[in-house]
């Protein structure tokens, strides 16, 4: 058995070697001796850009992007989606079962890869300031660029499993030995501490370099830095950096809702930070989602289906442009943006194959813009993290959690007006709900919900997830008694009992992984119920 946090000594430090954006652009470093590393500029890049690449992982599925779909199987806006092999250990997780060994299963290569990617992270910051480079500015956001990466991390650790333990530096086995879960407030602040400290350093969007595209800017670190405010319910500190990224000018909705996740709009102005990729066959730099989310009847793998209960969401909002840009149904005879499908050649997503026979648009490629070979991570569509219309929805949430619901109209009906959809005029109770739906549709499958879900709170002051989930929850009911899907009601080969098993407290986190708990003898706790 692999010992993560304790068992960590530093091996490979960078492994990215090239990427759309030219900064990423370096040859392979392998093994290091930091008394004779970071002498000079190009060397503390080529650490910084290992630190890029832990984001994701580039290089394989099952590191990080399977995490990604996890979250949302685990809501009422996906199904695990695949009827033709064993779930394995999705299915622990998405079905909310309880089983500790094996839902924790999943969560161990999550946790794993995140604390590597914290390692690389620590190591740039404590030694860049110390290398043989005369200019102090660039080593601050060299640095900088490091504490925006490691923020992420702690934070992505901290919504799942709640508080973990804090790692600042390079330390041994023997030098952690004991180490204790931090809470999860005291994650965020560490998070937020990072942040803080990295905006000063950040260049504007607009200031940078062509080649140096897809880096930290001000703006990324401001955006994220109100999301974790958000989820630390610190809405006046959220308030004031969602109104920075606002007001800076720096960014704005693209005017068509479906170029969002196109390839040919890689880093567009409503970007705020995305993943670089790239198709070059020589490297594993590419998104591997379009395949792992895909039809099974075009090359794909169908882990993480849209469910019914997401289209009756967009239906009854009247929402059709985000819809058709959001889910592909069985035997469509239009794909937008892709013409190689028509009534003579429909699209298929086979009923007895997937469960809710759909799949996501979002992530799609349409034929023409496909790598060769297309069943393998080339895919070069960038993974957005963080983009404008998630901004201008966490303003209007802020907004109407202070009251000023006039400034949260404003913001939901920019994102509205996108897709032709009448402006809100509601206040209070009202607004808030329709911002929680708003939430929804934008940023369907993209992966935010289940935080969403988490964090919100219902009139009674219970998380509410607790009404979404559960043998009472409204997604369970619409399944198991009010659906009319002809297809999710047919294949049950995945059953429509999803979330049924939902219990509170225990399934407002996932659990720690077992072999944490195991190798920490202790000292590292399990999450409660688990």
């Amino acid at each position: 058995m692999k010992k993560h946090i304790f068992g960590m000594v530093l091996c490979i430090v960078s492994l990215l070697s090239s990427s759309c954006s030219s900064f990423l652009d370096q040859p392979i470093v392998g093994k290091e001796d930091f008394d004779t590393y970071f002498q000079n500029a190009d060397e503390c890049e080529k650490e910084l850009n290992g630190c890029y690449q832990s984001i994701l992982w580039n290089g394989g599925w099952w590191q990080t992007q399977k995490f990604i779909l996890i979250g949302d199987m685990c809501t009422d806006d996906m199904w695990m989606g695949n009827t033709t092999q064993d779930a394995g250990d999705y299915r622990d997780l998405a079905f909310y079962t309880g089983n500790t060994m094996s839902a924790s299963n999943d969560c161990q290569n999550f946790w794993q890869f995140r604390y590597k990617g914290i390692l690389r992270c620590n190591i740039c910051i404590d030694n860049i300031p110390k290398a043989s480079v005369s200019d102090d500015s660039l080593k601050n956001q060299l640095v900088s660029e490091a504490k925006f990466i490691r923020a992420y991390l702690y934070f992505d650790l901290a919504r799942n499993f709640g508080g973990v333990p804090i790692m600042l530096h390079l330390e041994m086995p023997t030098d952690v030995k004991g180490v204790t879960r931090a809470s999860q407030s005291d994650v965020y602040a560490q998070a937020e501490k990072d942040l803080l400290e990295a905006i000063p350093h950040l260049p504007l969007r607009s200031a940078q370099s062509s080649s140096d595209l897809g880096r930290v800017t001000k703006g990324a670190a401001e955006g994220l830095l109100a999301k974790v405010y958000l989820y630390d319910e610190k809405y006046q500190q959220a308030e004031t950096y969602l109104k920075d990224v606002i007001n800076s000018g720096e960014y704005a909705l693209l005017p068509n809702f479906g170029n969002v996740w196109a390839i040919k709009h890689n880093n567009s102005v409503e970007s705020l930070f995305e993943i670089q990729t790239n198709s070059d066959i020589t490297y594993n730099l590419g998104l591997h989602l379009p395949v792992t989310c895909g039809s099974r009847n075009d090359s794909g793998w169908a882990w993480g289906l849209p469910t019914s209960n997401l289209e009756k969401a967009f239906i009854d909002a009247g929402d059709s442009i985000r819809l058709k840009w959001t889910i592909i149904k069985d035997s469509a005879t239009v794909v937008p943006g892709d013409p190689v499908w028509s009534a003579s050649k429909p699209y298929r997503v086979k009923p007895d194959e997937h469960k809710s026979a759909r799949c996501s648009r979002k992530i799609y490629i349409p034929v023409n813009e496909r790598p060769t070979p297309y069943d393998s991570d080339k895919n070069p569509l960038n993974y957005r993290i963080l983009r404008y219309a998630d901004i201008l929805l966490m303003y209007a949430e802020v907004e109407n959690d202070l009251g000023n619901d006039t400034q949260a109209q404003w913001a939901i009906n920019q994102v509205r007006a996108r897709v032709k959809l009448p402006a809100v005029t509601s206040t209070g109770k009202q607004l808030r709900d329709a911002i929680r739906l708003e939430r929804r549709l934008e940023l369907a499958l993209e992966d935010n919900r289940l935080y969403d879900l988490r964090r919100w709170k219902d009139d009674r002051g219970n998380p509410l997830i607790e009404d979404v989930m559960g043998p009472n929850g409204s997604f369970v009911k619409y399944n198991m008694e009010t659906s009319t899907d002809v297809y999710e009601k047919t294949n049950q080969k995945e059953n429509s009992n999803k979330g049924s098993a939902f219990t509170a407290p225990r399934d407002l986190l996932f659990p720690i992984p077992v072999s944490e708990v195991t190798l920490s003898g202790g000292s590292i706790t399990q999450n409660p119920g688990y």
